[in-house]
This record gives C-alpha cells, sequence and structure tokens, in this order.
C-alpha cells in the first residue's frame, strides 16, 4: 500500500523474520538502534528508560512487544493528525513487534472527556460500530495488516463484572481527576461534569489489562488516560505497559490541534488534489511541524528544508505536501496532485499569501458580507452585482450568478478572491465548532 512506504528504518532493523529485531539477550547493538529509532518524534516516554528495557525483555522472552493503540470511533475519517501516531506505530511494526488496535466500540459510547469544555454527545452502539467499519481501509494505507491483531473493547468490557470493575476503582481517586485541566477548568467554571465522564480513564485503562500491552501509544492529551492503564496493570499484577505520546498536530490554520468539528484538516483518504491543496494553504510557520510530523524527516533533511524555505518558500512547501501526498497516493498521483495544484493556482493566479477572516463553523457563508466586513468591499449590493458578473472566485474558481451565500464545505480554508489581488482565506472560529461528523469538503 502506499501508506507503507513513508517509514524509514534505522540500520539493523528486521527483515519480519525475527520478532523482536534480534540483539542480545542483555541488549545489544540491535536494542540500541531500534530505541534509537522509535524515540525519534515522540514527546515523552513515560517512564525515560522503559522502552529500552522493554525492547531488551523482549529479545530476551524472544517475542514481539504488543504495542497498543486505542481509536475513538467518533467519526468516520482519520486525519493526518491521527496518521502521526499511526505511522509511530508502524515503526514498531517494521520492527518486528505486533500492533494491538482498539477500537472503542464501548469507550466510544461513554466518549473521551480529554480537551472537552462540555459532557460529549454519547453515541449508540449502532453508531461506534458504524464508524469504526469507516477505518479499517484508511487505517491500513499505514499499518501492515500481517501485524495488527484488532480488538474491540466490548469484548471484556460489555462483560466486566461490577466486583471486578468496583475494585479496579479503588486504583483511582477523585482528587487525581480533579487534577486533570480539562475536569479542573470545568469544576472552576462549574459545568457538568458526569460520573461517566470520570469513569472514561478507568475503561481505557483497563484495555490495558485486557490485552496485556507492553507499550501503550497516544497524543500528548492521551497522558493520563494512559498512565491509568499502567497504574491498573501493576495491581492486577502485570509488568506496567510504558506510555510513548507523539506532539499533537495543529491543523491547517497552524493553531488549533487537527479536526474536523474546526475545519482544518485533511482526510488521509481525501483525493490527492484535495491533499495537496491543503497542505499548501498551511502557514509558513508550521512547514517544519508538517515536515517532522507528518513525512518522517530526517535531522538533515530538516536541516535543508529550512534553508530552501528562507530561499524558495513556495517550492519547498510544494516539496514537503508531494511527499506527503505520496504516503497516501503513490508518487505518481502526488506529481499528478502537483501539477493540477500548478495549473489551478499559477495560471489563474490565486494569491496564496492572504489575510485570514473567520466565519462560524458549520453555518452557511454569506459571500457579500464575508467581504465587505474583510474590507474588500464597501457595500454588499456591489459583491452581488460582482458575483452576477463572474467576478468572485472561490479557489480561482467564479461563482455562478446569483450564488451569493454558499456552503461551509465551499469555502472553508480556501481563498475568496476579488480581481487578482484582493482576497481573504476563510477559516472557522475555534469557538463556535461544527458538528463532529460532517463530511469532507468537496473536490475543488
Amino acid at each position: 500500500m502506499a501508506g507503507q512506504a513513508g517509514v524509514g528504518l534505522a540500520a539493523g532493523s528486521p527483515d519480519g523474520g525475527s520478532p523482536a529485531g534480534g540483539g542480545s539477550a542483555d541488549g545489544g547493538p540491535d536494542i540500541d538502534a531500534q530505541a534509537t529509532r522509535l524515540a525519534v518524534g515522540c514527546a515523552e516516554i513515560l517512564p525515560v528508560d522503559g522502552l529500552r528495557a522493554k525492547l531488551a525483555q523482549a529479545a530476551r522472552e524472544n517475542r514481539p512487544l504488543r504495542v497498543k493503540l486505542g481509536i475513538d470511533p467518533s467519526g468516520s475519517e482519520l486525519t493526518l493528525g491521527h496518521a502521526v501516531v499511526l505511522r509511530k506505530l508502524r515503526q514498531f511494526q517494521d520492527f518486528g513487534h505486533t500492533a494491538v488496535l482498539i477500537v472503542g466500540d464501548f469507550t466510544g459510547r461513554v466518549g473521551d472527556p480529554t480537551g472537552k469544555s462540555a459532557t460529549r454527545k454519547v453515541l449508540t452502539a449502532e453508531e461506534t460500530v458504524a464508524n469504526s467499519h469507516e477505518y479499517f481501509d484508511q487505517v491500513m494505507r499505514i499499518l501492515d495488516p500481517d501485524r495488527v491483531e484488532i480488538r474491540r473493547n466490548a469484548e471484556w468490557l460489555e462483560k466486566l463484572p461490577l466486583q471486578d470493575f468496583l475494585t479496579a476503582a479503588t486504583s483511582l481517586t477523585v482528587a487525581q481527576l480533579l487534577e486533570r485541566d480539562d475536569f479542573a477548568r470545568r469544576y472552576r467554571e462549574s459545568r457538568p461534569i458526569s460520573l461517566m465522564e470520570f469513569l472514561y480513564p478507568l475503561l481505557q485503562g483497563y484495555d490495558s489489562v485486557a490485552v496485556d500491552a507492553d507499550i501503550e501509544l497516544g497524543g500528548t492529551d492521551q497522558t493520563y488516560n494512559n498512565l491509568v492503564g499502567r497504574t491498573l496493570q501493576r495491581d492486577a499484577g502485570l509488568s506496567p505497559q510504558v506510555v510513548i505520546t507523539v506532539p499533537l498536530l495543529v491543523g491547517t490554520d497552524g493553531v488549533e490541534k487537527m479536526g474536523k468539528s474546526l475545519g482544518n484538516w485533511i482526510g488521509i483518504r481525501e483525493p490527492a488534489a484535495e491533499q495537496f491543496g491543503k497542505l499548501m494553504s498551511i502557514p509558513d510557520s508550521a512547514v517544519a511541524t508538517y515536515a517532522a510530523l507528518c513525512a518522517d524527516f530526517t535531522a538533515a533533511e530538516m536541516a535543508a528544508l529550512t534553508a530552501r524555505m528562507a530561499a524558495q518558500p513556495a517550492e519547498a512547501k510544494r516539496d514537503l505536501a508531494e511527499r506527503i501526498v505520496a504516503l497516501y497516493h503513490g508518487a505518481a498521483g502526488a506529481a499528478a496532485a502537483r501539477e493540477q495544484f500548478n495549473q489551478l493556482f499559477q495560471r489563474r493566479e490565486v494569491p496564496t499569501d492572504v489575510p485570514v477572516v473567520h466565519v462560524p463553523a458549520g453555518e452557511p457563508v454569506d459571500i457579500p458580507g464575508l467581504l465587505v466586513s474583510a474590507g474588500l468591499a464597501k457595500t454588499k449590493s456591489e459583491v452581488r452585482r460582482l458575483v452576477d458578473q463572474g467576478g468572485i472566485k472561490i479557489d480561482g474558481v467564479p461563482l455562478a450568478s446569483g450564488e451569493h451565500v454558499v456552503d461551509f464545505d465551499r469555502v472553508i480554508d480556501r481563498v475568496v478572491q476579488r480581481g487578482r489581488r484582493q482576497a481573504v482565506r476563510v477559516r472557522a472560529h475555534a469557538d463556535r465548532p461544527a458538528p463532529a461528523d460532517r463530511p469532507a469538503p468537496a473536490d475543488r
């Protein structure tokens, strides 16, 4: 698959014949090479020496590590933000270890409260099943399907005896939960926190007990939840997992965490041209972040990119966009997307470095009002006349006569242009999220 070609290997990495990547029983050069390579791009490893210790243990026992990643089926589309941790999981696979992918079909009905300022909508069992089915094609664009163990946590959580659940609950205290930033903030602001939300970390942590995970991966926002799993394993008499977190990818706005509700996302199964165009819209300040987290750039490649951004920023971004798109659509697909972008933006002279305006997420956009508020016109009637004359464009495509109000998906993260030089890029307000499951934007 195209996505599998994007992960580089360190010297001495396995060819698939050795379950744990080789090395001596007490840890040797191969263990050091694995530990060094796997640590690249990580935000935190807890405990700090835990990764090498787990690798050495696997080598002594001649077995692969069980590396857990949980996916919350709250929507149907995976983004480049999800791909960051999936690519780290693929690296473990390439060293011969087993990816244990936990589909939260039970915990998804509870809803992860991490980072939320209000109680999340509770999904039905049918919704979690439908969403999780959508994940597999996307996930396997990155992971090696021969080294994946897919589990659904309803397997054990639906059957968990109440006595066992209450016993596990003694490992957590209310004081500990209220120390979490999201809960602490909501408590200070007198916002509701349901007891079910309090129980979510316990349920997620129990997954680690059920699958006997050696390592759990997650974003930096999952550190607390993953450490709960470590605690529950220890209390259950198991060897506690090592927690490895990766940075959260900012969206195309370069500010907020990538998310579908903000319209700042890039889907891993979006068409190549759509991916390329969105990647070209990221601000220059986010280029290095995307190179490191989405394209696995080496230190030498990062240095070269920095120099190129200073000299030829537009071409440097095109090179990065092509490399990322190639991970999901192959080299030929990425090259075609680059050529299509060049034709669209260079021949139609669509400006790329333009001011940003914000609109309420998910709501239809009144183009005359937008351009008046942005200072590109004096009156709405003036804009309506320009629209009817073909003088207002979205990403170089003229609006049709009478097309004065457009759908949110049509305009979000795109350039609305009056003439050749006057233009704005449209983003969503961060404080007014759209529904989490809105479909991907239509092709340009």
